[in-house]
């Protein structure tokens, strides 16, 4: 594990998250990301975007495809409603030998190595963890650690993006950091043809019947303002694509459609059913 020496303290960095996610959506979406990062001139600082939507629209992935398209190096931290300030800075672990070891987050890791922190569903943290990064996320760009008793700047190519659910399941941010937090960049549910399109990528070795059916049970959802997104297209995709493995004899459009609707019906439920369209 690579280290550091910030006042006379060696401070462990964290590892880069390399994953396999690719952005197949809005090119708008990504152009904003990017120009929230941009710097228009030597005394200018980047902003701290905000991607809000539905959870499964993919936050995160268009925050990983926008950093990694910079060829940058990502951190991702998973908020929890558990997270402490010090889980987001610095944490003290005692090694083999009875000695603290102090452990940087993935988001001062990105800090110190220059890189981009993705801090993942960010409003599921209480007020007293935000504090903690409030001077981060202004013209400050410094994080306090009292655990190590050192103060860590940003490197000037650091960029932050945070990444929050709209649902009931969250606290409400503090005034202070919401205005710490723009542009906020709405992500809503793609069009069909972009659904089919993540679909296809996610699910490569799945036959074009079943995108189909996934892509148009997503889209009457959506008309009907239900909450399935295209994660839960690609998981029903997945376990029918493995009830079919296991089948034998012949695969036929009846048996494929059969298998798309046990997987819809465990994953989602009976009621999800209803937006399944039967074309045999």
């Amino acid at each position: 594990m690579r280290k550091v020496v910030i006042d006379s303290v060696n401070i462990h960095l964290s590892h880069p998250d390399e994953l396999p996610l690719g952005w197949v959506g809005q090119r708008d979406l990504m152009d904003q990301v990017l120009a929230a990062w941009l710097l228009v001139r030597e005394d200018d600082l980047p902003m701290n975007p905000r991607l809000i939507g539905k959870p499964g629209v993919g936050k995160t992935t268009l925050a990983y495809a926008a950093a990694k398209g910079l060829g940058r190096d990502v951190y991702l931290f998973q908020a929890t409603m558990d997270t402490r300030p010090e889980d987001l800075i610095i944490t003290p672990v005692v090694d083999e030998g009875q000695k603290i070891r102090y452990v940087a987050s993935s988001i001062v890791s990105a800090m110190i190595t220059g890189s981009i922190a993705i801090l993942d569903e960010g409003n599921r943290m209480s007020e007293k963890s935000w504090a903690s990064l409030a001077p981060l996320l202004d013209t400050r760009r410094y994080v306090e650690s009292l655990v190590a008793g050192v103060k860590v700047r940003a490197h000037p190519d650091f960029r932050f993006v945070a990444t929050m659910n709209d649902d009931a399941s969250t606290y409400e941010l503090p005034e202070y950091i919401e205005s710490r937090l723009t542009p906020k960049i709405l992500i809503d549910f793609p069009e069909r043809e972009e659904e089919r399109a993540i679909l296809a990528q996610n699910l490569p070795f799945a036959p074009d019947e079943i995108l189909d059916y996934l892509a148009d049970f997503l889209e009457a959802a959506h008309r009907a303002q239900e909450p399935f997104t295209v994660r839960d297209g690609i998981n029903i995709g997945r376990y029918a694509l493995k009830k079919l493995k296991g089948a034998e004899g012949p695969r036929n459009p009846g048996l494929v459609f059969l298998a798309v609707a046990e997987a819809m019906r465990l994953i989602l439920g009976e009621e999800a059913l209803i937006y399944l369209d039967s074309r045999f």
